[in-house]
């Protein structure tokens, strides 16, 4: 079986629950996954350093660059790839292909993987797909969590468990891990994620940085974590919350080891509060022209905050939308006490 999700990094993250039902439901089938090379951590840790599999959901992982491939269509290295790509999935014989990114590059790949049989959502993401789909399967659920698994069931003719997915353990980030976090001698601490895709979906720097100070009065460690292109924006929120936090900028396998010892985590619409959601850990979730019920935290312990007049709106726009203006640190910050408490 070969599974087609690219990325990204949340969209993986949504698709990993499915795949973790069928690979426990049916430990002896073979699993292969496609994926763009920046996400190949959600998947796989360094085989010599990881602790038990170092795949815990798939065997083979298929390397597709497939946004590099769509910047330069015609270079010599991107008709070098896709020949080779073509070959490398063809040869793995799969006879199920699962597309869970419901675009038509993804069930373009599938195609080249000739399977006997071809499976997406009946209504995917980009129209197009569908009609390249052997088994169009309709969905019911809201969430994408949701929809994924009523594909993976169809795929295995039962009803699956909805269950926390498999990411690996890497030694190497959990040593990382180690050494950052030492200053806080083992006290608890709470993650701050203050980017995410475009502006639109960001809260403001200072209020990140209120709370900031908000945790470390009351005892709390705090860490700041940052993407490929965010330092600056770490940066701002540190010095706006005193300088008093731990600004971290991890590589992807480092980043699940950090969550994983986080008490909670505070962030937008964005891959990091997805990971946590994934790792069961409590998260608070600061949406403004995304839609939660379709996007947002899924099972676990945690709160959405959303102005009921924000609208969903996938416009790249700079500016932070209206509605996410109008939510408080207070109003978080209650959030988030209400979250470690019962945790308790």
């Amino acid at each position: 079986m070969l599974i087609l999700r690219l990325g990204a990094m949340g969209d993986i993250l949504h698709a990993l629950p499915a795949v973790t039902a069928l690979r426990a439901q049916h430990p002896g089938w073979f699993i292969g996954w496609a994926v763009e090379p920046q996400w190949r951590g959600l998947l796989a840790a360094d085989a010599a350093e990881a602790r038990g599999s170092s795949m815990p959901v798939a065997d083979q992982l298929h390397v597709v660059p497939a946004k590099e491939w769509g910047r330069h269509p015609f270079s010599a290295r991107t008709l070098q790839q896709i020949r080779q790509t073509r070959r490398e999935l063809r040869a793995a014989r799969y006879d199920v292909c699962v597309d869970l990114q419901g675009a038509v590059r993804s069930a373009v790949l599938g195609k080249w993987a000739h399977p006997q049989r071809l499976i997406g959502e009946e209504n995917p993401r980009e129209w197009a797909a569908r009609y390249l789909f052997d088994e169009p399967i309709p969905t019911a659920g809201v969430h994408v969590i949701e929809q994924a698994i009523e594909v993976a069931n169809a795929v295995a003719r039962e009803e699956l468990p909805v269950m926390l997915p498999w990411l690996p353990v890497s030694e190497t980030a959990e040593r990382y891990c180690d050494t950052q976090l030492a200053g806080l001698s083992g006290k608890q601490f709470v993650v701050l994620n203050p980017g995410a895709g475009w502006g639109a979906k960001r809260w403001p720097t200072e209020r990140y940085g209120e709370l900031a100070c908000l945790f470390a009065e009351r005892g709390f460690g705090v860490v700041i974590n940052s993407g490929p292109g965010e330092e600056a924006l770490a940066a701002a929120v540190n010095a706006a919350g005193g300088n008093n936090a731990i600004a971290l900028s991890p590589t992807l396998d480092a980043l699940i080891a950090l969550t994983r010892r986080a008490s909670l985590v505070v962030a937008g619409d964005t891959g990091p509060l997805h990971l946590a959601s994934a790792l069961g850990k409590p998260v608070i979730g600061i949406f403004g022209p995304t839609d939660p019920a379709r996007n947002g935290p899924f099972g676990g312990n945690f709160r959405v905050l959303r102005h009921p007049e924000s609208k969903r709106d996938h416009s790249r726009r700079a500016e932070p939308e209206a509605g996410l203006l109008t939510i408080t640190s207070s109003e978080v910050w209650s959030a988030a006490m209400e979250l470690l408490e019962d945790a308790c």
